[in-house]
């Protein structure tokens, strides 16, 4: 099997899950939809293009390791927003502040700070774009890439590597380059776990993986436009954590 390996790191990243009310909170790893929307980007497929957005859907299998889930992080947090109006049509935010009717909303948002985690993608049989091309995508993306949110900036090269192995493991602990000068400063700086936890979806082949558990997720896109989502089965093992 042939998958595309990439490393996220920032000093924030946010991965949303179902919110309810005003507590927008985030996953400890990053969601699929975050997963797609980022190599969305890459290729240039804008929010509204939903049918470029349901074949990239179809296209693609994520799996993850998680070396550090970071610290939580949570942000108290006020936007102003006009009232409803739909006799007329704010194109710009700028347009949104003008209005004489402004409403604050108040919301706490989930940040993860310094998380690392590794994503190697499978490209399936039916797929519109191949292998070679996301990866060139992630080198010299469209759109600017962001973890979760436009406010939590990529911090690291991706550096996306090509492998191929009948291991979804050893696909996931391919090495990188160190984050910082050397691979000492990286292991004075990783967590003190000795374990890693990885995660894949459905359809993948966990080869080496052991001890695995399933639940079900709400991270699967149906309409980006209204921000629909529903279920998916997610699967998951901890294993001993290499070395960087």
């Amino acid at each position: 099997m042939e998958y595309l390996v990439f490393r996220l790191y920032g000093p924030m990243a946010s991965w949303g899950e179902p919110a309810v009310g005003s507590d927008r909170p985030s996953a400890l790893r990053p969601t699929r939809s975050a997963l797609l929307g980022l190599v969305a980007a890459a290729l240039g497929i804008k929010r509204e293009e939903q049918a470029q957005h349901d074949k990239l859907n179809a296209s693609l299998r994520f799996a993850i390791k998680q070396i550090s889930a970071g610290v939580l992080l949570r942000d108290f947090h006020t936007a102003q927003v006009p009232s409803q109006d739909r006799k007329s049509v704010l194109r710009t935010r700028k347009d949104e502040l003008k209005g004489d009717k402004l409403n604050t909303v108040l919301s706490s948002r989930d940040f993860r700070s310094d998380g690392l985690w590794i994503v190697a993608i499978e490209v399936t049989d039916n797929s519109k774009w191949d292998i070679q091309q996301i990866q060139q995508a992630l080198l010299k993306p469209k759109f600017t890439l962001y973890l979760g949110r436009k406010s939590c900036p990529l911090a690291a090269p991706l550096s996306p590597q090509l492998t191929s192995t009948d291991d979804l493991q050893t696909a996931l602990d391919i090495a990188f380059e160190p984050l910082l000068g050397s691979i000492d400063e990286d292991r004075m700086w990783l967590p003190k776990s000795e374990r890693a936890a990885y995660y894949w979806q459905e359809g993948m082949v966990s080869g080496s993986l052991r001890g695995v558990s399933s639940n079900k997720v709400w991270d699967e896109p149906v309409h980006r436009g209204r921000w629909q989502f529903t279920s998916r089965v997610e699967h998951s093992a901890s294993m001993q954590r290499e070395k960087p």
